[in-house]
Order: structure tokens, then C-alpha cells, then sequence
């Protein structure tokens, strides 16, 4: 299996730039799906069709990591018994295809994905050889917080016992639970799940719901098709029971080392702060010590629990959804001032490299959608932001780099700006690309070929300019906040900075051109190096060229284009080079 040595993902070769892509959904050719269709009226795209024409395609925009969402098997009323995998009940599943997030066997693959689904693992282990054979790095999901709400393992190695087998449900809690129960209380929801015609849905005594309800009584609103795993915490009076090691922490931790086994590069790890930190710290590095580089990216949504999971629980990563994620969005979305940018970097100063920066994921809406900015055309400001502030890995999700905005109703999740997790569908961009296997550009519209530039601009400019990968950043707005003619409300200017390069970076959130002079201080002259004069550059997002005059005295004058962003080097060369002040790398 050919690897390059060069992406060695987590050992600061090169930043991950990460496409999450859906299989199910990312090469179905349907045009004509149906509104929550089944897996025969609807179809599904397949492992197969991860193919080098597809994946060059991708790694020519600057994608050097492939997630595969989806590929653990999961509860779906689809029927698969012909492949001894027993049906579900479709009253506890979200959606025609489920959520593949209530994973029901965690050694498996969901056969919809694969072309013989007797070979279903066969062809996941082929999809990520074909990834690693063009130089690329697979992630998959590990859901630690949950199983489906009928959890049977048929693929599992000799000796593993499936999840709540061994349980005695007679108890709220004990520790070598795997689950959480209400005992002597049937599994009654306080709205109606029976489908007509359908047997019910029988659970007694119920168990916890994923989303900690700890109630025979869930909502709509809750993650009833999950049930809460166990892994030593008593709700009941908040205390710990974690020595002797549980038994939900030795299944979880063979689990990881499977697929580390099948040859993942890593995994995302879904909402990671429902796990008790302690069981990170201890199961991380055990993984690590087989498979040392195999790398965790945490899914968390409190800033405050960042230090503590990336020290304490050993992740390698961690979303910055609450942070810079929330801040771009008020800015598009609610006038929130660019200024509060500053506010992001700050939060996560020390950091920053380990987080993993986004505009869009499955669990987000759509940037293009009406409840972020509503048109993809106005993403600059906030893709060149999000995706060269830090040094840090950065995710796209399928189909963002060609504007798709979420503007259907696929079925069980309705008009909501996300793209369905729960369907069999097909988008039509990803068909114009995907186009029964050519990727090829030749369908797409003149919006959608623009977008796809700048997306490969700005995603293989965070690796080949060497200010971006590994360069330290300074933010300019303290010396700019009060400088008349700057717009502090609309703009965010900094700069990211090696021994040998300076690169200013402007950003424009605004409906309209800014023509802003931009003062750069004396401690950022002195810690980038830079000297002064005048030079012609150029904006590295569309090489229009650039007569600035850089100066410690005078601010420097340029012009950022509505929505849009520049990128200029402003190293001034001169015949005899002097010395440089070092400076602290980030984080």
C-alpha cells in the first residue's frame, strides 16, 4: 500500500485539509428521487466509486484527508436480511436510510454502500487502500455516546459479547453496565412513533436516550432512535466508578484498535464531551501505542472544556464550533462586528493549531443557505478567515466548493438548510460533477467553476505557502480600531509570518469595496522582520498585482473587493539582507 511520507497527518508535514464526505449521498446518480424514498427508489452511492479519477479530483483542490461519514452499519428500514443482517423496527428509526450516528453494529459496514453487500468490508478495506494509493489520509467516525436502540453485532471477533448482553436491568446504574435503564417502565414516548402497519416498538425496562434523557418519556426533539451508553458515571448522585475498568471502556477500546487495524488514519470522535474525560486519557494512548499515528479529532462545543480534552483526554483536535464557527456566522447572519474576531483568536491563543476550523459539516447549515449568508458567491471573507487564521486543519463538507445550499426536502428532516443525513438522495451539483464517474468540471455553471477556483486556491494555499502552514499569525485590528478610514465593522486585517515570508490578509464582510489604509506596527515589523519600501505583489486569490509601500509610519492602502479577501506577500527584497527578530511559533 503506497503511502507518502509527506502528509503524515499530526506530525506538522502538512495542515489537514479535510473533505467529509457522505457515500451514500456523494456519487448517487438519481435525478429523479423520491421524498423519503427507499434505498430501491432512491439508490445510494457506493465505496466503489471512490475511485483515483474521483479522488485526484479532490486532491487537486487541496484535499489531502477523505471522512467517511456513514460507513459504520446503523438501524435502517432498509432490508438487508437477506445478508443475515436482522431488520430494525422502523418506529426507532430517523429517516429511510437512518441515522448513522445509532450504530447498531460497530464491526460492520452499512451494506447500502457497498456494491455486493456480502462484501461490504472487502470494499471498505479496497476504498481505503484507493485513498491511501493516491497519497491521501481516511478518517472515519467512532460514536462512543451511543448504539442504536437494538444494538446486535454479527460480525464482531470471537469473544466480543454485544452491548448490553451481559446487563443487569434491574438497576438504574451499575457500573459493568453497558446501558442506563428506567426500570420497571416500558420505553413510552410522549408522541406517537407506531407506523401503521409496522409491529411496535417494545423496550422494557426502557433505557436512557443518547441525548441524556434519562426518561422512559422522550420527546420528538430527542435522539430517540439512540440509547445512552454506560461507562461508569452515576447521574443519579454524580459520582465515578471507574476502577476496576468498566467493561463499556474495554469494548470501546477494541473497537478503536479494529479499525485502526482495517488501516483508518484517524477518527472523529462524536460529541466527545458526553464520554467522561477520564476514559479519553486512558484509551487514547493505549490506541496510540499500536498506532502511533493514528490521529483523534474530538466533536465538542465548549470552549472551556478545549484545554482540558486536548491535555488531559489526549485528542490531537477539536472543533472551534463555538468560537470562530458562531462569530462568523453572527457576522454574515446577525451584524456582529469583524472586530470580534480578534476575541476568537484570543480564546484559543496557545492552542490554535489544534483546532479544527469549518464553514459547514453535517450537523451545520448550509453556508449558502437562507440561515447563514444565503448566497455561496459571498464566501470569501469567511472561507479565507476561518481557513488561514491558524496553522490548524481545516473541513469542508461535500458539495460546499460547488455552492450547494441545502434548498431541498429530502424527507425525514424536512426544510431545515442541511443537507440530509437520514435519506437516500442525490444532489444535482454532485451529479454534474460526479457525472457517472468523469468528476470533471464540464456541467458545471460559471458560478460553480468560480467557486471550485476558490476553493482550490484558498484550500492548496494552506500547504504550499509556507506563512500559512506553519507561520505565525498577528492580529492588526489593535492599531487599525480607530484609524480613519479602516472599517472595523465589516473588516479583519492580520498577518501570518515565517523567517522568510510576511503574507497581510484582509478580509471584507461587506456589500461593498473597501479601500482601507492599514497600519502596520512597529512589533509586527520587528517580530515578521520586515523592512520597509515599495513593492509589487500580487493578491494570491486571483494574482491581480499590487503596488503597495510598506512602512512603519504610514499605513499601507489597499483595496478588498465586496465579500472578497486579499492575500498579499509584502516581503520587501533588498541586495543585502539583514537580520531578523525570531519569533514565538504559534501556539
Amino acid at each position: 500500500m503506497k503511502k507518502d511520507k509527506n502528509i503524515r497527518i499530526g506530525h506538522n508535514a502538512e495542515r489537514p485539509i479535510i473533505y467529509q464526505t457522505f457515500p451514500r449521498i456523494l456519487t448517487n446518480m438519481n435525478p429523479t428521487c423520491r421524498f423519503a424514498g427507499t434505498l430501491e427508489e432512491n439508490g445510494a452511492g457506493k465505496l466503489a466509486d471512490y475511485t483515483p479519477k474521483l479522488l485526484r479530483s479532490l486532491k487537486s483542490i487541496g484535499i489531502n484527508t477523505i471522512w467517511l461519514t456513514g460507513v459504520i452499519e446503523h438501524a435502517t428500514k432498509s432490508d438487508f436480511t437477506a445478508y443475515n443482517i436482522p431488520l430494525d423496527n422502523p418506529n426507532v428509526v430517523k429517516g429511510e436510510a437512518g441515522s448513522p450516528y445509532a450504530i447498531k453494529d460497530y464491526y460492520d459496514i452499512d451494506p447500502a454502500i457497498a456494491v455486493d453487500p456480502k462484501q461490504r468490508m472487502r470494499e471498505f478495506e479496497e476504498c481505503v487502500a484507493a485513498i491511501h494509493n493516491e497519497g491521501m489520509k481516511v478518517l472515519i467516525d467512532f460514536v462512543p455516546n451511543h448504539t442504536a436502540r437494538r444494538y446486535h453485532s454479527d460480525s464482531a471477533p470471537a469473544g466480543i459479547r454485544d452491548f448490553g448482553d451481559n446487563d443487569n436491568r434491574t438497576y438504574y446504574f451499575e457500573r459493568d453496565n453497558n446501558y442506563y435503564y428506567i426500570p420497571n417502565q416500558q420505553f413510552a414516548p410522549d408522541f406517537n412513533i407506531a407506523e401503521e402497519g409496522t409491529e411496535p416498538y417494545v423496550e422494557f425496562p426502557a433505557k436512557a436516550t443518547g441525548n441524556d434523557c434519562f426518561s422512559a418519556f422522550c420527546g420528538k426533539n430527542d435522539w430517540y432512535e439512540t440509547v445512552k451508553l454506560n461507562y461508569g458515571h452515576d447521574y443519579g448522585d454524580n459520582s465515578d466508578h471507574f476502577d476496576p475498568i468498566p467493561d463499556t471502556w474495554l469494548k470501546m477500546l477494541h473497537i478503536l484498535r479494529f479499525w485502526a487495524s482495517k488501516g483508518v488514519d484517524g477518527f472523529r470522535c462524536d460529541m466527545v464531551f458526553m464520554v467522561p474525560l477520564p476514559f479519553w486519557h486512558w484509551a487514547i494512548p493505549q490506541v496510540k501505542q499500536d498506532y502511533p499515528d493514528v490521529i483523534f479529532i474530538g466533536e465538542i462545543y465548549d470552549v472551556g472544556l478545549y484545554r482540558p480534552f486536548l491535555d488531559y483526554g489526549c485528542f490531537d483536535y477539536l472543533y472551534d464550533k463555538v468560537n470562530l464557527y458562531d462569530k462568523l456566522v453572527g457576522i454574515e447572519r446577525h451584524n456582529y462586528s469583524a472586530a470580534q474576531l480578534t476575541s476568537a483568536w484570543q480564546t484559543v491563543e496557545g492552542i490554535a493549531p489544534k483546532m479544527l476550523n469549518f464553514l459547514e459539516n453535517h450537523d451545520e447549515v448550509r453556508y449558502g443557505s437562507v440561515e447563514f449568508a444565503g448566497n455561496p458567491m459571498k464566501v470569501t471573507a469567511s472561507l479565507v478567515v476561518s481557513a488561514m487564521m491558524s496553522a490548524g486543519p481545516y473541513m469542508i463538507y461535500y458539495g460546499q466548493e460547488l455552492g450547494e445550499s441545502a434548498i431541498e426536502n429530502e424527507g425525514f428532516a424536512g426544510f431545515n438548510n442541511r443537507s440530509t443525513i437520514f435519506d437516500y438522495w442525490s444532489y444535482d451539483v454532485m451529479r454534474r460533477w460526479y457525472d457517472g464517474g468523469k468528476c470533471s468540471i464540464s456541467k458545471l455553471n460559471a458560478q460553480e467553476k468560480w467557486l471550485r477556483k476558490l476553493y482550490s486556491t484558498v484550500l492548496n494555499l494552506c500547504n504550499k505557502n509556507e506563512a500559512l502552514r506553519t507561520g505565525n499569525f498577528f492580529d492588526l485590528m489593535y492599531v487599525n480600531n480607530d484609524q480613519e478610514g479602516f472599517d472595523p465593522h465589516h473588516c479583519f486585517c492580520f498577518l501570518r509570518y515565517t523567517s522568510e515570508e510576511c503574507l497581510l490578509i484582509c478580509a471584507n464582510f461587506s456589500d461593498a469595496e473597501k479601500h482601507i489604509p492599514v497600519n502596520i506596527p512597529t512589533l509586527a515589523f520587528d517580530m515578521a522582520g520586515l523592512r520597509e519600501g515599495e513593492l509589487l505583489t500580487e493578491n494570491l486569490l486571483d494574482n491581480q498585482k499590487m503596488q503597495l509601500v510598506i512602512s512603519r509610519t504610514q499605513p499601507v492602502q489597499v483595496s478588498i473587493p465586496a465579500h472578497g479577501a486579499i492575500v498579499v506577500p509584502i516581503t520587501v527584497r533588498h541586495s543585502k539582507r539583514r537580520g531578523r527578530a525570531s519569533a514565538k511559533k504559534e501556539g
